[in-house]
């Protein structure tokens, strides 16, 4: 009762229902004059044949009449009367069988399940909820983020302003509150003073306003914010904003640093304290053709691979792994062990590189900038004049005409980065210019993650999405001292050493052949020991740094570890989760 209450508040309280149900009173009363109007001549026509029925009957035939039932006990034998009858008749059909349910379903019924609806609409969060991720806008980079958030097991609530819209996504399971994004209450409702962060990735003059609003309530919870213009960033940042990205931007210039440039070194892409991961592509290195064995790199360098990238797919690495033309080594180390590395391998191409970037836009804007700093040569092909600046780099045309290509240098150029919005554009492109230089690099974006696949089946060397790149990005911000995403799904992630592998040193214990993980580092009385030897004992307050697909894997082997009965599970997980 208490809920159909509310329901019938929040419905009489619209006022377009307050509106519908005027039109709708009006409607019945005009229909009942006229019934009544019918009933009173019934009556009179009736007396001309000499007979008398009463008002209640007049009705009874009015309406049986109207409604197409038919005629039973009571009928006209008068020309007079059944003229009548067939106005009442026809008129019954127009009324009662056409506008009175379209009517009824158009000024009540159908305002009445939409305000099912959106009193359904969750209005305010559980005053329960703690350290919570509160979102202002549901696009691709929250879609993705919003996957992460439930891996770890963090809390969340999107932030919905249209009831229909907030019920969408409630059908879709997605925890949702409805509310305005300007108004201080909205906040108070999220419980803004208790949660652990606030994501906003609508367009920047909604953010900034969002932003305001949410100072106005808390001045001290962290929000993180994309700007989409370079000069937002300081309104943006004014405004409140404790990390505001450029993601697309960002995107380019990843992209950007994946090429094969000017030489042939390792790409940090992530740190933990000071350990450092890189990537390295194996083209046109001295390792290619060898398995990791052979390669000697932790020997030579003090490195090591802890998974290898092959066209979008990683692999756990093995000694007798063959590193080919398309593989990219994922190396963990110190600085000094990265520098060896690059002393050693990171050699200088005799002929300089030449970069094709097709589109123009923000991303191929952004790594043609990395390319600038780096000095090596690009050409941007985009066929929208009004996106060209000037000419000294730009080639004016479609990237799926062969002349254009040509003219842009695809066959000279060494590494071709493919920018545009559209994915399904983006795997013509990177199959067209497969088929013309099978042995360029080709590097690609991907709007959708479900595209990202299929871009390496076109033949893409390295495919990355700008929703995974933002989703990591946010997801580190949350426990930087924890866990660090580097890739879909790939992790770095701290332990705490179990009881039961004390004493016993790393080859022992094999622990990249049970998990599938790979420790780079032991955290040992506050220090970091970066690539430990594998014949050290692990010692009483030794703490794992590991790298892997899923630590979730790693917490089941410490519960194979455990006596039974007393599973550890709980209790890490503990560690992982707010």
């Amino acid at each position: 009762m208490k809920f159909l209450s509310s329901q019938l508040a929040f419905f009489f309280q619209n006022r377009t229902t307050q509106r519908n149900i005027r039109l709708l009173a009006g409607f019945l009363l005009m229909l009942g004059s006229i019934v009544t109007l019918y009933s009173v001549l019934f009556h009179f026509i009736m007396l001309l044949e000499d007979k008398d029925y009463s008002m209640i009957t007049g009705f009874y035939w009015t309406l049986t009449v109207m409604s197409t039932l038919g005629f039973g006990d009571i009928t006209f034998t008068s020309d007079t009367g059944k003229i009548f009858s067939i106005i009442v008749l026809m008129s019954g059909i127009l009324l009662l069988l056409v506008l009175l349910p379209f009517t009824f379903i158009q000024f009540f019924y159908a305002p009445w399940l939409e305000a099912q609806t959106r009193a359904r609409a969750p209005r305010q969060l559980p005053e329960t909820t703690r350290n919570h991720i509160i979102i202002t806008n549901m696009d691709l980079v929250t879609a993705q983020l919003i996957e992460r958030l439930k891996q770890y097991n963090y809390d969340y609530a999107i932030l919905v302003d249209d009831a229909a819209r907030a019920m969408e996504l409630y059908d879709q399971d997605y925890r949702v509150m409805v509310g305005t994004d300007d108004d201080p209450a909205t906040y108070q409702r999220l419980r803004i003073d208790n949660a652990a962060l606030v994501v906003a990735t609508n367009d920047d003059m909604t953010n900034t306003n969002i932003i305001f609003t949410i100072r106005e309530k808390n001045p001290e919870i962290p929000i993180v914010t994309n700007a989409d213009s370079d000069d937002s960033i300081d309104i943006l940042n004014l405004a409140g904003a404790t990390h505001t990205f450029q993601f697309m931007k960002m995107l380019g210039q990843s992209l950007a640093r994946r090429i094969l440039g000017v030489n042939t070194g390792a790409n940090i892409i992530g740190e933990f304290d000071t350990l450092l991961i890189a990537e390295a592509p194996a083209m046109r290195t001295p390792l290619e053709g060898k398995t990791l064995m052979e390669s000697r790199l932790r020997e030579t360098t003090g490195l090591t691979v802890v998974g290898i990238w092959d066209r979008g797919f990683f692999q756990i690495p093995r000694p007798a792994m063959q590193i080919s033309a398309t593989s990219v080594l994922l190396l963990a180390g110190s600085a000094d062990q990265i520098e060896t590395y690059e002393k050693k391998l990171g050699f200088y191409h005799v002929n300089p590189p030449l970069v094709m970037i097709i589109g123009g836009g923000r991303v191929g804007r952004a790594a043609a900038e990395v390319l600038e700093r780096r000095g090596i040569k690009y050409h941007i092909v985009e066929k929208n004049p009004k996106m060209i600046p000037s000419k000294e780099h730009y080639v004016l045309g479609s990237a799926a005409d062969f002349q254009t290509l040509e003219k842009a240098g695809i066959r000279q150029a060494t590494s071709v980065i493919i920018t545009t919005h559209n994915d399904s554009l983006n795997i013509y492109l990177t199959n067209y210019c497969r088929g013309l230089r099978p042995d360029i690099q080709i590097i690609c974006r991907a709007t959708m993650e479900r595209n990202i696949s299929t871009l390496h089946r076109a033949g893409a060397d390295l495919v990355m999405s700008h929703a995974t790149m933002a989703a990591n990005t946010i997801l580190n911000l949350l426990k930087p001292n924890d866990i660090v995403m580097l890739a879909e799904g790939l992790n770095i992630f701290r332990m705490p050493l179990h009881k039961n592998l004390q004493g016993k040193t790393l080859a022992e214990t094999q622990i990249r052949k049970h998990t599938g993980c790979s420790v780079v580092a032991i955290n040992a009385d506050k220090q970091l020991i970066i690539n430990p030897d594998p014949a050290r004992p692990f010692q009483d307050g030794d703490e794992l740094i590991l790298i892997g697909m899923d630590n979730s894997d790693f917490i089941k082997y410490y519960d194979r570890l455990s006596p039974k009965g007393d599973s550890l599970f709980s209790k890490i997980r503990s560690r992982l989760t707010i």
